[in-house]
């Protein structure tokens, strides 16, 4: 923090006599809930189409969750007749879910500190050589049960590290009003992979058998590597300004865990997965016992929930012109709860397909939601790594919720559980009335580089510290009430962009005098504090806080010795 740009040239946030810090319109920052969201400026499904990079990159991405899918069903039909089938079918999911469980968050290091285009294109060389090479293996005849649990995992590996990083490109490819839309496009892109594909699989073994699959799949990933060198992505990361990825990952959990917004998002994304996932663990056992139906159907069944994903993207944009955040998560949550009463309640196949069609519109509508409300929100340094914390939450809950549901299945079975996960999923809308989400449409989150380059005696080095900063005030008595508010808003604005500790403390020996202190793990840390992690917000927060000292704040920078 530097002495000369202490002085606020406008306090864009004041504060009113209850020592409530507002916004020159009266309004609180940050507890402006979805209940006042304004119409979306760009409500077309087909928005983000427009831009011309969004446009030749998207429909690259869908190709390969053909291909992955495809893997998939490949995967599974080549252990379907080993022994053990049961238990080694199921581990496929395992292997192929537990990377994206375990290296989501580094992948989201990674997609924050090098360039995201060229993360991308390496991850699909490394698809393409492993699928490749699995592909040769199986058709040789040398894959056995263990090689193939491999296999899927070192997949997996490459899967884990795309999603984070091509979450936060989304955002450098549409505006932000469109990033809702892109979302939903990118969870439509998902379902055509997952209903399509195994489609395509199936077709693709009975003629020419699983090594074909594993092959196509190794090709799914050319369109993508050809898009990503046609793109002329800006430069955004320096090799010399690159985070370490040590202090990198320690700063994005601080981030989460100091930032109510995105802890908030993690929620309610945990309220709606963990009894919404039952639909999805348990659906084999919903058509062979509840509805009667054999492996045909039950594809058609799953196809539906695609179809309603679609649907979503088609409808979303007017349905969020016209219902807030809150209110569309509370009628998505009750809607769901209803398909899973009435799916195993009413044995009928048209009812069921109908009704599955509505749970992949509702699952669609709130995975979408959440995810371009933590992309409008974050900040561009930390993006990757949230975003990645986020996928880590959905699989994780997701996972474990998969477990929870089959055993309670084999205790009380399948329609006492989907009425169980009904009743849980209802909690959680209850629940959702009183940890809403935040409506931060109106929040400036673009960088703020507002504080002057430190004046210095002695050059610290980059990795030295911790530092501490002294930041000193002298507030008025009557003011005091008001200043102290100011200030419980940039402790969190502090701790959430590098501090790992904040102090506020009064002067023993002049009453009108306070000192903020607060502690950075390095002189690197803190440097990135002044060149890119403070945002507009940010900076509104500290000018509230700043315009109560009278002289001027100074700041003081404190080294090890």
């Amino acid at each position: 923090m530097g002495t000369r740009r202490l002085v606020p040239t406008a306090a864009t946030l004041v504060t009113d006599s209850g020592g409530k810090v507002t916004r020159p319109d009266g309004e609180d920052p940050g507890s402006r809930t979805s209940e006042h969201a304004a119409p979306s400026a760009a409500s077309s499904p087909w928005a983000p189409l427009g831009q011309a990079t969004f446009r030749f990159l998207w429909p690259s991405v869908v190709v390969g969750y053909l291909g992955l899918w495809m893997q998939t069903v490949g995967a599974q039909w080549l252990l379907v007749s080993a022994p053990n089938a049961g238990a080694l079918v199921a581990l496929v999911q395992t292997a192929a879910l537990l990377p994206l469980m375990l290296l989501a968050l580094p992948a989201g290091v990674l997609a924050d500190v090098f360039d995201r285009r060229w993360l991308l294109f390496t991850v699909q060389m490394y698809v393409l050589v492993v699928a490749g090479s699995l592909a040769v293996l199986t058709a040789a005849g040398l894959v056995t049960p263990v090689l193939m649990l491999v296999f899927t995992f070192l997949l997996g590996i490459g899967a884990a590290v795309q999603l984070p990083t091509w979450q936060a490109v989304l955002s450098e490819l549409v505006p932000r009003n469109q990033l809702g839309a892109a979302t939903r496009l990118e969870m439509v892109g998902v379902n055509v992979g997952r209903s399509v594909g195994p489609a395509i699989a199936g077709a693709v073994i009975a003629v020419s058998g699983v090594a074909a699959v594993f092959a196509l799949n190794a090709l799914s990933v050319i369109p993508l590597a050809v898009a990503l060198l046609r793109w002329r992505r800006p430069a955004t990361v320096s090799p010399t300004s690159r985070e370490r990825f040590g202090p990198a990952l320690w700063a994005g959990g601080r981030y989460v865990w100091h930032e109510p917004v995105v802890r908030r998002i993690l929620l309610r994304t945990v309220l709606f997965i963990a009894p919404g996932a039952v639909l999805w663990a348990l659906l084999p056992l919903v058509a062979r016992e509840i509805l009667g139906v054999g492996a045909g159907a039950y594809g058609a069944l799953f196809g539906a929930l695609g179809v309603g994903a679609v649907a979503a993207a088609l409808v979303m944009g007017r349905v969020r012109d016209h219902l807030s955040t809150n209110r569309l998560l509370a009628a998505a949550g009750v809607l769901y709860a209803a398909v899973l009463v009435v799916l195993v309640l009413v044995p009928n196949f048209v009812v069921g397909l109908v009704l599955l069609v509505f749970a992949g519109m509702t699952w669609t509508a709130v995975i979408s939601t959440l995810n371009a409300e933590l992309q409008i929100f974050l900040p561009v340094w930390v993006r990757g790594r949230a975003l990645a914390m986020y996928l880590v939450t959905f699989a994780g809950t997701q996972a474990l919720a998969s477990v929870l549901w089959g055993q309670v299945t084999e205790r009380a079975g399948v329609r006492t559980t989907f009425l169980v996960a009904a009743g849980v999923m209802l909690t959680g809308v209850v629940a959702g009335l009183f940890w809403s989400v935040r409506e931060t449409g109106h929040l400036d989150r673009e960088p703020a580089v507002y504080w002057s380059d430190p004046r210095l005696a002695v050059e610290p080095e980059p990795d030295s510290g911790p530092v501490m900063v002294a930041v000193h005030y002298t507030v008025a008595t009557g003011k005091e009430p008001d200043f102290l508010a100011a200030m419980e808003a940039l402790r969190s604005a502090r701790r959430r962009t590098g501090a790992s500790s904040w102090e506020l403390y009064r002067d023993a020996e002049h009453r009108d005098r306070f000192v903020e202190i607060f502690r950075v793990p390095s002189w690197e840390e803190h440097l990135r504090q002044h060149t890119g992690r403070l945002t507009a917000t940010d900076q509104q927060i500290e000018e509230a806080a700043l315009a109560f000292s009278d002289p001027p704040a100074r700041a003081d920078h404190l080294l090890p010795p």
